[in-house]
C-alpha cells in the first residue's frame, strides 16, 4: 500500500527561510544558523554523526536535525561520537547549517542516530481514521468500503449515500450546473445536461471520491475515484482513494488474491495487459492557466474509463454501467 503522508521536511536553502524556535529567530537572511547559535538556542544534545564521504556533520535533536559542512582541513575534529560541543574549528570559526530536517518526534520513536531520511516515518493515525481505507469497486455493480462495511451500488439514491457516507463536501449551486463532459460519447443520449435539473455530483474529497447522480431520477450514474498523483490538475484537492477494481467475475471476499485487480499504483501499460487495447484516447485538458502540466488521456472500456497522465500513471478511474 502506497501512502501519501508527510514524513519528512528538508530545508536546503537556510538563508531564504526565517525559522523560529519559541521566541528566538534562527536562520534567514539576517541571522546565520551557525553551530554555536543552534547549540545555544536548543541546548545540550548527544554527539552527532560525521559523514566522511560527504564531509558533513549532523547534529540531532528530537524531531529535528542540522547538517553542517566541514572543510577538509578540519575533518580530524569531527570523529564520530568524539567531537566536543559546541563545535568550533581551531581558528575560532564555526560551521554554518547547510540543511535542516524536520520529522515526527513521537515519544515511541527514536530518530536521532543515522540517516533521518531512512528512519523518519509519518506519525500514527488517530483512532478511527478512514485515511487510505480500501475501497473495492466491482465493475458494473457497486463500491464496498472495507472499514465501515458500506455497500453503495449503482442506482442508489442521495439519501442512501448520506446514510452510508455522511454529507458530501460540495457547493450545491455549482454542482447543479456542472456538465458531465463525457456524456457526448454516450450512444443512448448524447445531449449535455446543463439545466438546474441536470446531473450533479456529491464530492467526498477526504475519501478521494466523486459520485454523479442523474438529475431526473436522482440515482447514481457514475463513481469517480482519484489517485491524487502529483502532476495532475486536481492534485492535493482529494485524498488518495485506495481502490481495488475487481472484474464482474470476482467471487469471494479476498480482493488481494484476484489476479486482474487494478489499484492506484497500476500503470497504464499494466492496465492494457489486463483489459486489452481500447483504441484511441480522448484528450482532456483544463487549459494551460489552470493546469501547467498539460493534457491527460481518457481511455474507455465497458463499465470503466481511465484518465491517464503523460507519465503513464492513472489520475482518475470513472465507473459506470454500460
Amino acid at each position: 500500500m502506497l501512502y501519501q503522508r508527510l514524513r519528512l521536511i528538508e530545508i536546503f536553502d537556510i538563508k531564504r527561510l526565517q525559522m523560529r524556535y519559541a521566541t528566538s529567530l534562527i536562520g534567514g537572511p539576517s541571522t546565520l544558523a551557525t553551530f554555536v547559535a543552534v547549540y545555544a538556542l536548543f541546548g545540550p544534545t548527544f554527539p552527532g554523526i560525521y559523514d566522511k564521504d560527504r564531509s558533513v556533520y549532523t547534529l540531532f535533536y528530537p524531531g529535528l536535525s542540522f547538517a553542517f559542512p566541514i572543510p577538509s582541513q578540519y575533518a580530524d575534529c569531527c570523529h564520530d561520537r568524539e567531537a566536543e560541543l559546541p563545535l568550533e574549528f581551531p581558528d575560532g570559526t564555526t560551521p554554518v547549517t547547510c540543511r535542516v530536517s524536520i520529522c515526527d518526534s513521537s515519544p515511541d520513536k527514536k530518530v536521532g542516530v543515522g540517516s533521518v531520511m531512512d528512519k523518519a516515518i509519518a506519525p500514527p493515525m488517530p483512532p478511527g481514521s478512514l485515511y487510505m481505507e480500501e475501497v473495492h469497486a466491482k465493475l458494473g455493480e457497486e463500491l464496498y468500503f472495507t472499514v465501515g462495511g458500506q455497500h453503495i451500488p449503482f442506482g442508489a439514491s442521495p439519501q442512501d449515500v448520506w446514510t452510508e457516507l455522511g454529507p458530501p463536501l460540495w457547493n450545491p449551486s455549482k454542482a447543479a450546473l456542472q456538465v458531465d463532459q463525457m456524456v457526448i460519447h454516450s450512444a443512448s443520449d448524447p445531449r449535455p445536461r446543463t439545466t438546474l435539473c441536470g446531473d450533479y455530483f456529491y464530492n467526498y474529497f477526504t475519501r478521494g471520491l466523486d459520485i454523479l447522480f442523474d438529475g431526473q431520477t436522482h440515482r447514481i450514474r457514475k463513481f469517480v475515484l482519484h489517485t491524487n498523483y502529483p502532476g495532475h490538475a486536481d492534485f492535493n484537492s482529494y485524498v488518495k482513494c485506495n481502490f481495488i477494481v475487481l472484474g464482474s467475475d470476482f467471487e469471494g471476499t479476498d480482493a488481494h488474491s484476484y489476479k486482474n485487480k487494478i489499484t492506484p499504483s497500476t500503470k497504464w501499460e499494466q492496465v492494457k495487459e489486463i483489459l486489452g487495447d481500447c483504441g484511441r484516447a480522448a484528450i482532456q485538458t483544463q487549459g494551460s492557466t489552470n493546469n501547467p502540466f498539460g493534457s491527460t488521456f481518457v481511455y474507455g472500456y465497458q463499465n470503466i474509463a481511465f484518465e491517464v497522465m503523460k507519465n503513464g500513471y492513472i489520475a482518475t478511474v470513472t465507473l459506470f454501467q454500460s
